[in-house]
């Protein structure tokens, strides 16, 4: 299916972001359809993060003339709502509050949204169920009741991804999968495993954004990406159009040479 035939995701035009007196997202303008593999791709402190952020309305947009914010076709969302649609999966380790959870019970809070299973708050079996096949699909079921403080950083993050999954949709097709510099502190075992994941599940269908700035995680499955540098989208194409090492020079200010092994590409 082509990116046309696609149902949008999100639609921004004219979106400025405000820290302070400080600008730091530039004029956007940015069209993306469920289902989609995108790469975001910057140096640090380029305004990615800030991005995906304006993407889950954790942050708005300054409110002037032409500004036009979109999410699965509509202009205004509950937060707590999108949030249950959206599958966000960050950098961050898990919350102390959830560090003596089950991963199964890690897994579960993703339909409520909350760090941790609070007494008011209902399992039912179908999201129990729902929560055994996310974990299946990250393989992560085999640790389903151990502790999330006692696994490897590349286990909780299998974890937080089947979390995501279960929290975007009942299908692989209405997923949108968000994943922020999922990579960092990782090794290099946990950093394969990771890539493992996102490829199974974009081959499932799920839609895909990963902010990185690392090409080595841009999966041979993403098919789209965009640069961004001072909080400005500066280019915007295909795996092939951008990933070169003329491009990259732009964005980072260093010469590079790329190679290519197996679909992955590797800067040095």
């Amino acid at each position: 299916m082509s990116a046309e035939e696609l149902k949008p995701f999100l639609s921004f035009r004219n979106v400025n972001v405000m820290r302070g007196e400080r600008t730091i997202l530039h004029d956007i303008h940015l069209d993306m359809r469920r289902g989609e593999r995108i790469a975001i791709l910057g140096p640090n402190g380029c305004g990615k993060s800030t991005l995906i952020k304006a993407m889950t309305s954790e942050i708005y947009p300054l409110v002037q003339p032409g500004m036009h914010v979109e999410i699965f076709g509509r202009q205004r969302w509950d937060l707590t709502e999108l949030k249950r649609k959206l599958g966000v999966v960050t950098s961050e380790p898990p919350s102390k509050s959830a560090r003596h959870t089950t991963s199964f019970d890690a897994v579960l809070t993703g339909f409520f949204s909350s760090a941790t299973l609070w007494p008011n708050l209902t399992v039912t079996d179908q999201m129990r169920e729902l929560a055994t096949v996310a974990m299946k699909h990250v393989g992560a079921d085999q640790f389903a009741q151990q502790e999330l403080g006692t696994l490897s950083a590349g286990q909780q993050k299998r974890v937080m991804i089947a979390r995501a999954l279960v929290g975007s949709g009942d299908t692989p097709e209405e997923r949108m999968l968000l994943m922020d510099e999922p990579s960092n502190a990782l090794d290099i075992a946990a950093q394969a495993e990771l890539r493992n994941t996102m490829r199974s599940l974009v081959q499932l269908g799920t839609g895909l954004i990963l902010v990185t700035h690392h090409i080595a995680d841009i999966i041979p499955e993403i098919d789209r990406v965009l640069m961004m540098r001072d909080g400005r989208i500066v280019a915007d194409g295909s795996r092939e159009e951008m990933i070169t090492e003329g491009k990259l020079y732009d964005l980072f200010g260093v010469r590079v040479n790329i190679t290519e092994k197996d679909g992955y590409l590797h800067a040095w």
